[in-house]
């Protein structure tokens, strides 16, 4: 288990969940549904991570599909993200459903989204689950932080400063989406 590891997972998954740059979703859930359930989102969000960073390859192996595979395919999926982020464009059919409450859009697919659950598989072809493992906790750390904080953290970073913010981490999302299609193609 290397820091150096930790370190790279923890920016790759902080930089897919991209809870900075869904400040302004989450500011807009708060005001239509009310207070946020930072602890019950966060929960909710760090079991789906969990669950399948541990079971998500023998699910894959059921339907026949091999790790690389599946992270070469992720890094496609990272690369679109990462594509919208820098772009600001969405190639990506927004599927959450507002009126549900705080641990449906936020949990799912705001923080462990279809984007998270891909790059947590295919950073297993690259790091021990242990490394990964301590990532998403770290990450969920962050989230449950930011989710605390909304209000704050959207009033101090203002409208140039989240998009600067989400630039910076859409580049960062495209050079590991390269290096991971480079290392399993």
């Amino acid at each position: 288990m290397e820091i150096k590891s930790i370190l790279t997972i923890s920016l790759t998954l902080f930089a897919v969940i991209d809870i900075l740059g869904s400040i302004p979703v989450v500011m807009a859930l708060r005001e239509k549904l009310g207070e946020i359930e930072s602890g019950k989102a966060t929960i909710a969000a760090g079991v789906l991570m969990i669950l399948f960073l541990f079971i998500g390859q023998q699910f894959l192996e059921i339907l026949g599909v091999d790790i690389n595979s599946f992270a070469l395919a992720g890094s496609i999926v990272i690369f679109i993200i990462a594509l919208e982020m820098v772009l600001g464009q969405n190639f990506f059919k927004d599927s959450a459903d507002e009126d549900k409450g705080s641990i449906v859009p936020i949990a799912f697919p705001i923080v462990a989204g279809a984007g998270t659950l891909t790059t947590i598989i295919s950073l297993t072809s690259e790091y021990t689950k242990t490394e990964v493992l301590i990532g998403i906790l770290i990450n969920l750390i962050a989230v449950y932080i930011v989710l605390r904080s909304i209000k704050f953290i959207a009033r101090k970073l203002g409208r140039r400063g989240q998009t600067v913010l989400r630039k910076f981490f859409g580049l960062v999302l495209l050079s590991i989406a390269i290096r991971l299609f480079k290392s399993n193609i």
